[in-house]
């Protein structure tokens, strides 16, 4: 005789319950299965709840088979079960459901990670726009305004003759914020067109996740269903052939369905490293627009918009003064600025250049002098006296290796240079590996007075 009782009644949900709780254990039960809610069984389909992600997937990923066996004694015909985030006091978050699906006698995970306009799915698939970046507060100059030009005209056009547009420069020069302000118009412009933002990381990200669950035809389905795409930082899939394989392929789809393309990058395409040519092809068909370095007159500019939005007044030497000394990138210069405003605001002094060449000590060195990964190499192993090639090698001794992160921490620290960036002047390490190097030796040095006093030894040779 089939069993096919009734979860929504009381007595049988606290009956399967208390058999989980005697299977798991006190402790797991309480940990995790106790938050666990009866939703619905609907044509074979038995639907839990949770109240957030986090415990959704270690309940997946952990205790999916034993919740299985226990839910077939009650429901034997049972194929799919459902587990869906549902915040307490809630309703269900679409877009969120993972199942474990029965076929041939194999039980299967899966995700839905289709979007819904009415879902919070830029948190899930893209990311959110940043609404500080508009096409109204983007100053143009000489260096950004074909990039500039390229973007409104996306942004206003119901057809643009290229496509995709392909933005590349240095960082903090502007590629992020016309992405973002593209992403604004189109959606005041035309609402109900689908417009998805995201880094390369988190598009690389995505489809990994795919991957795991088993899914990728959700995962395709969900790239190849918008209006436009725009992906940034794409040097990032450099060296990653699975992801350059989706991405090339959904690049494609787009393109076929006369769906728009934006891509950012730090490089032309046939400069990207690690990238395969018949990507780079794809990349460089369209327009390629490049940010170059700004000019005296659009730093001040920026400048300017940047003091007119906080509402200070700032002498016009003192704007000049910034302008001229600090020319990496435009965060740096905002980031000084910011700086100024809150010195003057918290100490009460008066915005001077006298102030700001002692407020700004630190940024006006950097800006002086451009210190290289090279050089920070060459200076940590003369002080650790190892070979300049131990910089590069795989060799994993603790007298090799303890080194090389310093030397990471170093270069993430006194330069500019991306993670990737980082890694490929170490022997062509991956983004990971400089992280992990950076936050070992953020601990030692707060463990250890004496370490600490040594890397910032080395930070004033490096500096000197």
């Amino acid at each position: 005789m089939s069993n096919t009782l009734d979860l929504s009644e009381e007595k049988n949900w606290l009956s399967l319950k208390k058999d989980l709780k005697q299977l798991v254990g006190d402790s797991a039960y309480n940990n995790w299965i106790k938050h666990l809610s009866f939703v619905s069984y609907e044509n074979n389909t038995l639907s839990f709840s949770l109240p957030t992600k986090f415990l959704r997937d270690w309940i997946v990923n952990n205790y999916s088979d034993k919740i299985k066996i226990e839910s077939k004694k009650y429901l034997d015909s049972v194929s799919i079960i459902k587990f869906v985030v549902k915040p307490n006091g809630g309703r269900v978050v679409p877009g969120t459901a993972r199942t474990i699906k029965s076929s041939d006698n194999q039980w299967k995970s899966t995700l839905d990670i289709r979007s819904n306009q009415q879902s919070s799915y830029p948190n899930e698939f893209g990311a959110p726009l940043d609404p500080r970046f508009t096409f109204d507060n983007f100053v143009v100059g000489k260096p950004n305004e074909l990039a500039f030009a390229a973007s409104q005209r996306i942004a206003e056009a119901d057809n643009v003759s290229f496509n995709p547009l392909f933005l590349y420069g240095g960082v903090g020069l502007g590629k992020t914020h016309l992405m973002h302000a593209m992403g604004w118009k189109i959606k005041e412009l035309r609402p109900d067109r689908k417009v998805i933002y995201l880094s390369a990381e988190k598009f690389m990200y995505q489809f990994v996740r795919a991957l795991r669950y088993k899914d990728t035809s959700a995962f395709k389905e969900q790239f190849r269903s918008i209006d436009v795409l725009m992906i940034d930082d794409v040097q990032f899939i450099s060296g990653k052939d699975n992801t350059q394989e989706e991405f090339f392929h959904t690049f494609n789809a787009l393109i076929e369905q006369n769906k728009q393309i934006v891509i950012s990058a730090d490089k032309s395409p046939s400069d990207l490293d690690g990238v395969q040519d018949r990507l780079k092809s794809r990349l460089g068909c369209g327009l390629v627009a490049d940010i170059h370095p700004t000019t005296y007159e659009l730093r001040l500019g920026i400048l300017i918009e940047k003091a007119q939005k906080r509402g200070v007044e700032i002498p016009a030497k003192v704007l000049e003064f910034i302008s001229h000394r600090i020319i990496s990138n435009v965060r740096e210069m905002e980031g000084a600025l910011n700086r100024l405003v809150a010195h003057a605001t918290l100490v009460g002094t008066a915005i001077t250049v006298e102030t700001a060449q002692v407020v700004l000590q630190d940024l006006l060195k950097s800006s002086n002098k451009k210190i290289t990964i090279e050089e920070i190499q060459k200076k940590v192993a003369e002080h650790f006296n190892i070979r300049i090639t131990d910089m590069h090698s795989p060799r994993r001794s603790r007298s090799v290796a303890r080194p090389r992160q310093i030397a990471m921490y170093l270069a993430k620290s006194i330069t500019s240079r991306s993670l990737p960036e980082i890694g490929r002047k170490f022997g062509g390490r991956d983004h990971t590996t400089v992280m992990h190097a950076v936050k070992k030796i953020e601990e030692l040095k707060l463990q250890d007075v004496n370490f600490n006093e040594d890397i910032e030894l080395l930070k004033r040779l490096i500096d000197s």
